[in-house]
């Protein structure tokens, strides 16, 4: 049984009726993956806008299995000190990352989220020392395109995160850095400028869906569902 849990901030975890690229990536597997395979984790709600909080169990689809390790407002910085803990308790065989936005705008520069994001390789394997992860750089959204300095941000710690995986893909726990959606624009893609619509839920899931293809020969490619 494969077992791949999503780690990530707003953007993974989604809200109350929502899809969520999680599901389409499921949705995706499920017809294009020959083995058992499950999505796994420690939490599985949605954010609730009204409560304000991951509260909410509204998919649009209530049969999909939708564990995760995902948070609205979280980043690096905060799913670095849970990951060692989450791999061993659900036995994660795949990481599937989308992580440093909030970071970014919130909690460190570039080089500081670099580092929180080599030291959530190193716990993860602490837990797996086989542990595959994939790794998708930050998006442009709505605040890169109004603020030069974030953008300026962002575009470092994409590069630094090329480095790292670069730096510590190994044979045992290989790492692998996923194309950014080619034709992803937070103008058509996002339903805010940020968190993504049924569209760039799509856009996502097809990103990881062609990096698992590709990397590890799981799969196929991402043909819509």
């Amino acid at each position: 049984m494969l077992r791949l849990m999503a780690v990530g901030d707003s953007m993974t975890i989604g809200s109350a009726g929502q899809h969520t690229w999680r599901y389409w990536l499921w949705r995706h597997l499920c017809a294009a993956y020959g083995g058992p395979f499950t999505l796994v984790g420690p939490r599985e709600a949605l954010h609730d806008p009204a409560a304000d909080a991951p509260v909410s169990y509204a998919y649009a689809d209530p049969d999909f299995p939708r564990a995760h390790l995902a948070g609205w407002g979280e980043g690096w910085h905060h799913m670095t000190p849970l990951v060692q803990d989450a791999v061993r308790a659900h036995r994660a065989d795949v990481l599937l990352v989308s992580l440093g936005l909030i970071d970014l705008g919130f909690y460190t520069n570039a080089e500081q989220t670099a580092a929180n994001a080599r030291e959530f390789v190193a716990r993860a394997r602490a837990a797996n020392p086989r542990v595959h992860l994939a790794v998708l750089p930050v998006l442009h959204n709505v605040r890169a395109e109004a603020d030069a300095s974030f953008a300026e941000q962002v575009a470092h710690f994409n590069e630094l995160l090329a480095k790292a995986v670069v730096d510590l893909d190994t044979a045992a726990s290989p790492l692998a850095l996923v194309p950014p959606p080619p034709a992803y624009d937070f103008r058509t893609d996002t339903h805010d400028g940020t968190h993504p619509n049924t569209e760039g839920e799509h856009r996502m899931a097809a990103a990881f869906a062609e990096a698992l293809w590709e990397e590890w020969g799981v799969g196929g490619p991402y043909e819509g569902v």
